[in-house]
């Protein structure tokens, strides 16, 4: 599917010779440059840039501020000549402008790096114009969070669901044998395969909504920021094809979760940086129905906003504000999720794992709090973190679990001969806490895997002088917990 209008190989080689790389780009622009831009303002990279006419500063000044370029400060950094015959360039007198966004990128995660094609980054300098429907969002910061929240375990397959300009794709090829991308839009198609080839990343880009691009297939992983946005219905030609698909409500999440059994295989799991709709009633509840059967769940909200804040963000992102067109569509929002009993909208994570437990786990959150990204090491342990949590008595009496990534915080009045409680926090993941007692702290901080918890609760019993039985009676549903919330873990 490769635009053969390009020479990828020879793109990737001019990128290199012009040190188009994200240390080199970051080291000219330096740190006001790169704020600037996060703030979609060109201002403070430009006066960095001065009046050099270097390669790396023409394409700076050509992809990431957006600026007309000189044909002469282009001739012989890239093939001019093929960009402009592949719709990628404009010629426009003597200076050319780019149409896409070929942009360094690199992930300190996990490594992956190279260069990402998408569209122009609208609003740059508060230059609002409206989005063209079938517009490829580039790297943002819903991306950076699913790259930060997918588990990086290796595995065989992989799908990239609504793939956009493809740099999820980047990060799988990094531990699945095989990667697939799918998308609606056909002109995402084009840009993520120039991103495959120009990383020279092996990825089976289909055309398709949902899951039909993959019917009859089953994968290991299951990545997606699915066009997820809760949009009045449009015409096709209006619908932004990036963040909605003309869903009513939030169908097209349930659609993808109560799929997602049918198309993972054994242990595999779906993860899904999403949104869903609040209606009257507990939210967990009707999203409870969604998850197949055979599968665990875990819903985390991390943020929850007002239909007025919701709609004010994506007419914002559609390029509306402070046209006539503003208060019309405000007003069409809001009686259609007032249609459709919406009082509110959950925004947050979402994994579904075949697990085929007897008893599936079903787990629905609100955790608003910081986190330490990234948190993929949280979603990859989270099926055997549910396992130790479900032990029977006698197993987990057997099991030696020990503290993991924890520090221990003794809190109390000042001079005070004992400490009031006693706090175990994690430095990584979720940031978790335990506020324990004396007889959990004394158990929680005596786990160091080499002793069972069944050893360590007789121990702690001699010392306070109470009944065993009666002790763990009382300690082992918080260490359920522990275990659950990954604080613990079984060597």
């Amino acid at each position: 599917m490769p635009n053969t209008t390009i020479d990828a190989g020879r793109l990737r080689a001019d990128l290199l010779a012009a040190c188009y790389t994200v240390d080199a780009v970051l080291d000219r622009i330096g740190e006001a440059g790169q704020d600037g831009l996060g703030r979609n303002m060109t201002v403070p990279a430009d006066v960095a840039l001065g009046g050099a006419r270097d390669p790396l500063a023409a394409l700076i000044r050509l992809f990431l501020l957006q600026r007309r370029v000189p044909r002469a400060d282009l001739a012989g950094v890239i093939d001019v000549e093929s960009l402009t015959a592949a719709g990628y360039l404009s010629p426009e007198g003597e200076n050319l402008a780019a149409d896409v966004d070929i942009r360094p990128y690199g992930s300190p995660d996990d490594g992956a790096s190279g260069w990402v094609v998408s569209d122009l980054t609208p609003g740059l300098d508060l230059n609002m114009t409206p989005t063209r429907p079938d517009y490829v969002l580039g790297v943002s910061p819903a991306s950076t969070t699913l790259a930060q929240i997918t588990a990086r375990t290796p595995v065989a397959s992989a799908l990239d669901l609504g793939t956009g300009c493809g740099v999820q794709s980047l990060h799988l090829g990094r531990h699945a044998t095989h990667v697939v991308g799918t998308d609606v839009n056909a002109r995402a198609l084009d840009l993520a395969a120039l991103t495959a080839a120009l990383n020279v990343a092996d990825v089976d880009l289909r055309a398709g909504s949902l899951y039909e691009p993959v019917t009859g297939e089953r994968f290991d992983l299951i990545v997606s920021n699915p066009p997820f946005v809760m949009s009045p219905p449009s015409a096709e030609a209006e619908t932004l094809t990036y963040r909605e698909a003309n869903f009513e409500g939030d169908r097209l999440v349930e659609t993808l979760v109560r799929g997602a059994a049918d198309h993972l295989n054994p242990g595999g799991s779906l993860q899904l940086l999403t949104n869903w709709a609040i209606l009257d009633g507990p939210w967990e509840e009707r999203l409870r129905d969604w998850v197949p059967e055979g599968c665990d769940a875990w819903f985390i909200e991390r943020e929850r906003l007002d239909v007025y804040s919701y709609i004010e963000m994506w007419l914002t992102d559609a390029g509306l504000a402070g046209t006539p067109r503003w208060r019309s569509a405000y007003d069409e929002w809001l009686a259609y999720f007032d249609r459709l009993g919406i009082r509110s909208v959950g925004m947050g994570w979402v994994q579904i794992t075949r697990a085929e437990r007897a008893e599936p786990h079903l787990r629905f959150e609100s955790w608003p709090h910081a986190v330490a990204q990234p948190v993929g090491d949280v979603f990859a342990r989270n099926a055997e973190a549910v396992t130790a949590s479900l032990l029977p008595v006698g197993e987990l009496l057997a099991a030696r679990p020990m503290l993991v990534d924890v520090e221990q915080e003794m809190i109390g009045r000042p001079g005070a001969e004992d400490p009031e409680h006693v706090v175990f926090r994690q430095r990584v993941g979720l940031l978790r806490a335990v506020k324990a007692d004396t007889a959990l702290a004394a158990v929680l901080g005596a786990l160091d895997g080499d002793l069972t918890l069944g050893q360590v609760v007789a121990a702690v019993a001699a010392v306070l002088e109470v009944d065993p039985a009666e002790l763990a009676a009382g300690v082992l549903p918080e260490v359920r917990k522990a275990l659950l919330d990954q604080l613990l873990r079984i060597v």
